[in-house]
């Protein structure tokens, strides 16, 4: 089954061609960070509008670098959800209007879902799993149990963890997106003494929290009392990435505890941090498990991840129909039984 696949739930254009949902034809993502970083962050109408300006051009290009025509494709799959309501409303309505011409079904998909089956593509992980989906948008754990099968088993209750990279970044004095460039600096490993909170991190659930964490660098910096020097930046840095690292890391294991899992899956933008790689590493060889974390393009907002899930559904006769319509928000738990 030939797939062409749609991701804009945020501020990248992402078109795939995926073959039975496992072989990547084509994978192409047009960034949107030079339009966003002037504002610090993404600007919702904006990101709109450049996805209307980038989704025709960029799915003729992953056509032609995958050697596929409109009339071999069998079927249409895109992010309906959740994200940025505008600029999924125009993934949904290309996507829509390209099925509706080519005479093929069109399938929404569960962003998140995409982030945790994309291991998939790279190599096959056996299903049950615990998957930790973490990024700017997102940080949640779930019990997999298969395609469709997700048990939600904690979430952050306010900054997802990615989203508390960039804001912290910002703090900082650095570029957007802040994330990688935290990354970097944390891995001199020299956070100069500074211990930074790690929320909910006693708490026997399996939730997390950000939001404090954040302040906590706030208030540091402003007991400063003057700008930070080169060197203290990076040792916030890496206090703060390490405490970011712990809660994740130490709350994920114990989930997979407490579920019997000894397979895990790590995925979303925030899984691409090196810190968090290298701990996940270290804990998996201590702890009898094994971690498994998506290659970087697969961990970023991508469109092939989405085949996964994709030509399951539409294999099982699935499909969405012309009235589709995108939601910025969808508990994942819900996909099992949603009605396609």
């Amino acid at each position: 089954m030939l797939l062409l696949a749609i991701e804009s739930s945020c501020d990248e254009t992402a078109v795939a061609v995926v073959r039975d949902g496992r072989e990547i034809l084509a994978n192409l993502i047009a960034s949107q960070v030079d339009l966003h970083a002037v504002y610090g962050g993404v600007v919702p109408e904006l990101a709109s509008r450049r996805h209307l300006e980038t989704i025709n051009p960029l799915t003729v290009e992953a056509l032609s670098q995958a050697g596929v025509g409109q009339e071999q494709l069998e079927g249409v799959v895109v992010t309906r959800g959740p994200g940025l309501v505008g600029a999924l409303l125009v993934g949904v309505a290309f996507a829509k209007a390209f099925a509706y011409a080519c005479g093929i079904p069109v399938l929404g998909v569960h962003h998140i879902e995409g982030h945790i089956l994309a291991i998939q593509l790279e190599q096959q992980v056996a299903f049950p799993f615990l998957a930790l989906a973490v990024s700017g948008g997102h940080t949640h754990l779930f019990r997999v149990d298969g395609i469709g099968q997700y048990r939600l088993l904690g979430r952050t209750v306010d900054d997802a963890a990615g989203e508390a990279f960039d804001k912290v970044a910002k703090m900082l004095g650095l570029s957007y997106p802040g994330g990688p460039i935290i990354d970097k600096l944390a891995q001199g490993g020299d956070d100069g003494g500074i211990v930074f909170p790690r929320p909910l991190l006693k708490k026997a659930h399996c939730d997390f929290s950000f939001s404090g964490l954040k302040t906590a660098v706030l208030n540091h910096l402003q007991r400063l009392g003057e700008k930070p020097d080169e060197k203290r930046v990076a040792q916030i840095a890496a206090a703060f990435q390490t405490a970011v690292v712990d809660v994740l890391t130490q709350k994920t294991l114990r989930a997979a505890a407490a579920e019997g899992l000894n397979r895990i899956v790590v995925a979303g933008g925030v899984a691409c941090n090196s810190g968090l790689r290298k701990r996940f590493s270290e804990l998996a060889v201590r702890n009898e498990l094994t971690v498994h974390f998506p290659a970087p393009l697969l961990c970023a907002d991508n469109a092939a991840m989405l085949a996964v899930a994709g030509d399951y559904y539409l294999r099982q006769g699935f499909s969405s129909g012309l009235d589709l319509n995108a939601v910025s928000n969808w508990p994942l738990e819900q996909v099992g039984v949603f009605n396609f």
